[in-house]
């Protein structure tokens, strides 16, 4: 179903109900997509073959899944995650992009340095990445924060970027307010509960691993409301196509919020992914999939 909203004619996508069978796909392919047989690149981002970048104090960590010739997609992760996030997908995109993956300053195996961890400051750590790599042409997928960040990347015209996909990544000053309101609260005790398994990857992975530290970061960040926090106001300084990936029950994303940013970008298109949450790329792969190389490809 496709609705179209106010004079700017911001198309919204749903997807209501969308069924893949397996002998579908490998026979005819699925919205012009190629036959999944056809991918036989199983790389996937390791932790083990990457290289460090010094940047103001702090060691950021990244890795190239490298195919020459081919467009540049970048994958930026969200909080308390790690590039490893994405290789539940990657097998999707690894047979036509140049992969890159940054692991987020004070995560994965990137070190938090000294300074306040912010969204301005990881926008400027992906923006040294890049220019490193002699990179100035990507398009980038980002999961939450990395997703805010690639808000800001795109706001600033500082790399010149093809196209955005974002899922759950929120942009206003009220959705900072929501996650204040939902995470507050919550203690160290608990995030090393809720947040097990990265605690764990966190702990044995981090070349300077401070757990407490980083949350207190992690945390002042998500509730930042300066300008070195959500793209706010800027998000209207975008002018490239972007899908807006939302699960329809993300509580950290609410779909008010994902229509007015539809508005406000003008060359964008809201995929809301019934019964799926703030992961929703990892829940339903296939629509995801199917979704965003259309996008991708158009």
């Amino acid at each position: 179903m496709i609705n179209k909203f106010g004079k700017n004619k911001i198309i919204v996508l749903f997807a209501f109900v969308l069924t893949l069978s397996t002998t579908n796909v490998n026979s005819q392919g699925v919205g012009g997509l190629t036959e999944k047989s056809q991918n036989t690149n199983t790389s996937k981002f390791t932790h083990q073959t990457g290289k460090y970048l010094d940047i103001d104090g702090a060691k950021i960590y990244y890795e190239e899944i490298e195919n020459k010739d081919k467009p540049v997609l970048l994958f930026l992760h969200g909080g308390l995650g790690n590039i490893e996030d994405f290789n539940s997908i990657l097998n999707l995109f690894t047979n036509d992009y140049h992969i890159i993956g940054i692991d987020s300053r004070g995560h994965g195996k990137s070190t938090l340095g000294t300074n306040k961890l912010t969204y301005e400051r990881l926008q400027f750590d992906v923006e040294s990445v890049l220019n490193h790599l002699q990179m100035q042409d990507v398009t980038i997928i980002g999961f939450s924060d990395g997703g805010i960040v690639a808000y800001r990347l795109a706001a600033s015209n500082k790399i010149r970027i093809q196209k955005l996909v974002t899922i759950g990544a929120t942009w206003s000053l009220e959705d900072a307010e929501l996650v204040e309101k939902l995470m507050g609260g919550t203690t160290l005790e608990e995030f090393r509960k809720i947040f097990a398994k990265k605690f764990e990857f966190y702990q044995t992975n981090n070349p300077q691993p401070d757990f407490n530290k980083f949350v207190k970061c992690l945390l002042e960040m998500w509730i930042d409301k300066t300008e070195a926090g959500y793209p706010y106001a800027n998000i209207t300084d975008i002018n490239v196509p972007v899908l807006i990936v939302r699960g329809n029950d993300d509580d950290m994303f609410p779909l008010e919020s994902a229509f007015e940013l539809t508005k406000k970008i003008k060359n964008s298109l809201l995929l809301n992914i019934p019964f799926a949450s703030h992961r929703a790329f990892r829940e339903y792969p296939q629509i995801f999939e199917t979704i965003t190389k259309d996008f991708l490809r158009k």
